[in-house]
């Protein structure tokens, strides 16, 4: 029987380090790899291309490159900051999710059961995201879609604007009970909707 863990090193192997690489003969896939290591580690953080730069030890144009090529192979998929008042509102960075979790997974070799983890929060929000995008997509969405912070640390996971109407959700692994909008958040954008998907509700959300 094959094991999810054999699935996951063969779609690294075969798919990252061969196909991508070979189609745009980028011939440091270590760096490839270690780029989408760094981001498996920081799903649904925010991230700047000097910041990967840095810790790659490579320039950023070639970061931005390498993160262009992933998001048009549909391994990484970005997400903008959201805001009207940039002086609070922190726009500069990104939040990249994975389309598919077993490849997160598999080039950091992490597969423990989920209550063993230190990260299922960020694996709960990269889910949600990502089945929101499909629906949304069979649905035929077609609005723009973004995070929200502050520089005071107040944050939205994710934002949808359609036709300038906004709706705000946020990701819970744990109970979505007593969590409530950021106050910025509702004093900036008082006619938006808020909702928390948890595993309680994520059916009426992703489906």
């Amino acid at each position: 029987m094959i094991s999810a863990k054999n699935v996951g090193f063969n779609l690294v192997n075969s798919y990252l380090l061969k196909d991508i690489l070979a189609l745009e003969r980028i011939k440091k896939s270590d760096i490839l790899l270690n780029l989408v290591k760094l981001l498996a580690f920081q799903i649904g953080q925010l991230v700047s291309h000097n910041e990967l730069a840095v810790q790659l030890r490579i320039d950023a144009k070639t970061v931005a490159r390498y993160l262009d090529l992933l998001e048009k192979s549909f391994v990484l998929c970005k997400l903008g900051g959201f805001g009207k008042n940039l002086r609070r509102e922190v726009t500069g960075k990104h939040k990249f999710y994975f389309y598919d979790l077993g490849v997160s997974n598999a080039v950091i070799a992490y597969f423990n059961e989920l209550q063993l983890r230190n990260d299922v929060g960020a694996l709960w929000e990269n889910f949600v995201f990502i089945e929101r995008l499909k629906q949304s997509s069979y649905k035929g969405f077609y609005g723009s879609r973004y995070f929200w912070r502050t520089y005071e640390g107040q944050g939205v996971d994710f934002i949808e604007e359609v036709e300038q109407q906004l709706a705000a959700f946020e990701a819970k692994w744990s109970s979505s009970k007593h969590v409530y909008a950021p106050a910025a958040w509702k004093t900036n954008y008082p006619q938006a909707s808020f909702v928390v998907i948890s595993p309680e509700n994520y059916l009426d959300y992703v489906t």
